[in-house]
């Protein structure tokens, strides 16, 4: 079966997780610049057989689109005229932030290593994923 990639795209940063390739579990894959996220995605496919990606779709509270909202549509935008044979799923993002955060926390990660802001948007990818992957499977 192919994986299913999740991206946390951000101004800065860009979280990515990925299924592995029964579908069943979401893992951290890494974080990376977001000016890099195209090339990076050409090589993984060109290795990785992906059937879908996830890209978050950030709201407020009232379901609104959020201030990022414009940025990360630019991107889907891009990805789209990039990789036209790629199903693009979005989903809701709110949280997957507070969560990764607090997921950190939870786990006893020093407070030195809960500031390495990549690795939060690794973890609110995997979150994103693993919430689909769960919704899937009900």
């Amino acid at each position: 079966m192919p994986r299913i990639l999740a991206i946390d795209y951000g101004i800065k940063r860009t979280g990515i997780a990925v299924t592995d390739e029964l579908q069943i579990i979401a893992s951290g894959l890494t974080s990376i610049p977001s000016d890099t996220i195209i090339p990076f995605l050409k090589d993984y496919f060109s290795k990785e057989n992906v059937s879908a990606v996830l890209i978050g779709e950030p709201k407020q509270m009232n379901g609104l689109p959020s201030e990022s909202a414009p940025i990360i549509e630019k991107f889907v935008e891009t990805f789209s005229v990039e990789f036209p044979q790629m199903k693009v799923i979005r989903v809701d993002e709110r949280f997957t932030s507070k969560m990764a955060f607090q997921t950190m926390i939870d786990s006893g990660l020093r407070k030195k290593q809960r500031q390495n802001k990549g690795l939060v948007d690794e973890i609110a990818a995997t979150i994103l994923l693993q919430d689909f992957l769960t919704r899937k499977m009900i």
